[in-house]
């Protein structure tokens, strides 16, 4: 029983954690995630339009670019993190 009880605590611990390291590891450049967030919007507005050729152009290039640049920025923030703890 008391195992289970240490798990239920450690797990919200290790949530706050997180949470409170990845705060100022937010200083990457968050723009080209959201302009291709935006590119994305973009392409499904001009299908609901009925331009379909270039909106499902526009909406999987979009698509792309943010899972492109959203792995980049994921990267930088995770860097940022650790270089910041390994000087503390």
């Amino acid at each position: 029983m008391t195992r289970r009880l240490r798990r239920l605590g450690i797990v919200p611990a290790c949530l706050v954690i997180v949470a409170l390291a990845t705060g100022p590891a937010a200083a990457a450049d968050r723009t080209k995630v959201d302009a291709a967030t935006k590119q994305v919007e973009q392409g499904a507005k001009q299908i609901g339009q009925g331009d379909l050729g270039p909106g499902f152009k526009d909406l999987f290039v979009g698509i792309g670019l943010t899972i492109y640049e959203g792995a980049k920025f994921s990267g930088l923030t995770i860097k940022e993190f650790f270089e910041k703890q390994s000087t503390s």
